[in-house]
């Protein structure tokens, strides 16, 4: 059909304006103070395209629009940016087949509280008669009864734009609920037709018409959980997901060390306290667990292991979080005496300030603040000598890890770990220096995740390792060349043992004297014969090493950083690993 629109002047030109609701998007976007919108185009995107070739001849300043050659890559590096920046980002993605592939990005997403705004075209649904109608075959074969229904059990709200003139209000909306308490997706699904309408564009850059809810802990939950810990004999934090902003992370630390209350990193997917840190007592609660008489589950999905982890009968559980007890989980029934809801930069400087107006045992604090501390080194030493005495047997995981984290000692750097290095066993005590996959295992993580990382902050040195099933599932050809086009200089590490290790891991742990772990081969978990991972790598010009010897570690993490923060090149490191267990 004939291109009848009307090319008048945005809003942001000299004079009124009417414009494509397609090229509006992005306009409003900008206003809502995103920087970047991942996309993986289709032919649902013409109108969105013409409005974004307009907008730079008319010198229009939008969000970057970076192209992304596969769908879950753009998912991940919307993740890594949050992660670097606090700022929700956006993702645009093409029809039903796009949003399929963007899925597992938006199911991590939601496990881990991660706001974005991801949106993908819809087939038009007219099959002529209409400007931006049916064009071609597959507008036929990409159109679903409800397409939203693939990914809505993974955000927070979703919707189809009915109507051109709601950019402004929906857009607003799907922001203000992303980055409303609890965090997560939104997604907008965005109808050929309607976006090839003209709209009034006079109001595209005004401030947000909603402001997100950023949710507060309640007064009296927070003075009676300050009353039970300060009065508690053995206290015990077991934490996840971070401590907040900087400054709630510094205040933290200062805090359990001030009240010598022990913290445990159970299957960390950030760093709330130096691995370092005098009461850090590393990734297993079960030694202070079955004594504890007052447990803080600061941010966790699941604190602990039921079977192996047994707790004081006696304990008094405190649950802290933006959603304490996780209530779009079906199945989640951790104890939970007292549930206090809020933002964590929000919730622990509460809980500070009450405790801090409390009477103390001073001398009880110090002599637990002692045992906890020898305690803590003596885990520190265990962990790191037990990685060292498996080594002669050749390179395992513990061991790269610990070099890794002495590699890194003295820079601004950020480990993004998907089944590859482990916290505790690597040194790890900055803010936002540590991240691991999220709990729903969607793989193909960490690598992208650095990607958009990298992306937030360029003086940053941005490591992904991963194991050699999770850096396949990454599609690596595709990180490699948006590695290479957007200039960001990640180290990559894949600890390649050729084999699903968790797997291998899980079965021994249900059935340690069953006959898969007793077989020469277990089944279903073999992933030989290894591809070269370097060749991909070197496919997008990236500077590639193959480590087969312990001894060779140090000096290739050295070559490797150097490359990185010199270069300016990215970089893989293939480590041969044992196998696991």
């Amino acid at each position: 059909m004939k291109d009848t629109s009307v090319q008048g002047e945005t809003s942001t030109g000299a004079g009124t304006s009417r414009m494509t609701a397609g090229g509006a998007i992005f306009t409003r976007l900008k206003a809502l103070g995103v920087d970047y919108v991942f996309t993986n185009s289709g032919t649902d995107f013409p109108p969105i395209i013409e409005g974004l070739a307009e907008a730079a001849a008319k010198g229009i300043d939008l969000p970057d629009a970076v192209v992304i050659p596969h769908e879950h890559a753009a998912m991940g590096m919307a993740h890594g940016y949050y992660l670097m920046t606090g700022k929700s980002q956006a993702v645009m993605l093409h029809t039903n087949v796009g949003l399929a592939n963007g899925v597992i990005g938006a199911i991590n997403a939601a496990c881990e509280h991660i706001p974005m705004i991801l949106m993908s075209g819809r087939t038009p649904t007219t099959e002529k008669d209409r400007f931006g109608a049916r064009t071609v075959p597959i507008a036929w074969g990409q159109e679903m009864m409800d397409q939203a229904g693939l990914v809505r059990e993974s955000v927070k709200w979703d919707y189809e734009l009915r109507f051109p003139e709601q950019v402004n209000d929906m857009l607003d909306r799907g922001w203000a609920i992303a980055n409303s308490t609890p965090k997560g997706p939104v997604y907008l699904s965005l109808p050929r037709e309607t976006l090839c309408e003209e709209i009034d564009a006079s109001a595209l850059l005004d401030a947000p018409r909603m402001a997100p809810v950023r949710g507060a802990p309640h007064a009296s939950d927070i003075a009676r959980a300050a009353e039970m810990l300060a009065i508690a004999e053995r206290p015990l934090i077991i934490a996840q997901r971070g401590a907040g902003d900087a400054e709630t992370f510094a205040a933290f630390a200062d805090w359990v060390e001030d009240w010598g209350i022990p913290v445990c990193s159970w299957w960390a997917t950030h760093l709330t306290l130096s691995t370092e840190h005098p009461c850090a007592i590393g990734p297993n609660p079960k030694k202070f667990l079955d004594k504890a008489d007052v447990v803080v589950v600061l941010d966790c999905l699941a604190p602990w292991w039921p079977d192996e982890h047994p707790i004081n009968p006696a304990a008094k559980v405190i649950n802290i979080g933006p959603d304490p007890i996780f209530s779009r989980t079906p199945v989640r029934n951790f104890r939970s005496d007292v549930s206090i809801a809020g933002e964590t930069s929000t919730t622990i400087p509460a809980l500070i300030e009450a405790m801090a107006a409390l009477p103390r045992n001073l001398r009880k604090i110090g002599e637990r603040r002692r045992s906890v501390a020898e305690q803590s080194e003596a885990t520190r030493k265990g962990m790191r000598w037990q990685a060292a005495a498996r080594n002669a047997q050749g390179i395992t995981k513990e061991w790269f890890s610990y070099r890794l984290g002495e590699a890194l000692k003295g820079r601004d750097a950020s480990v993004f770990s998907e089944l590859g290095t482990m916290l505790g066993m690597m040194a790890r005590e900055d803010h936002r220096s540590f991240f691991q996959e999220p709990h729903s295992g969607g793989l193909g993580w960490s690598l992208p995740a650095s990607l958009g990382a990298q992306l937030a902050d360029r003086d940053r040195l941005c490591v992904a390792t991963m194991g050699d099933g999770s850096y396949m599932f990454a599609n690596p050809t595709v990180c490699h060349q948006i590695a290479e086009a957007l200039e960001l200089p990640v180290l990559i590490c894949v600890l390649n043992n050729e084999e699903w290790g968790a797997v291998r891991k899980s079965v021994k742990e249900l059935y340690p004297n069953g006959y898969a772990a007793r077989a020469n081969r277990m089944p279903l978990t073999s992933l030989s014969p290894s591809p070269d991972f370097t060749l991909t790598a070197q496919a997008s010009r990236a500077w590639t090493r193959v480590v087969r010897d312990a001894h060779d570690v140090d000096a290739a993490l050295a070559e490797a950083i150097r490359v990185v923060t010199v270069e300016k090149r990215h970089a893989l490191l293939e480590v041969k690993t044992l196998p696991t267990g």
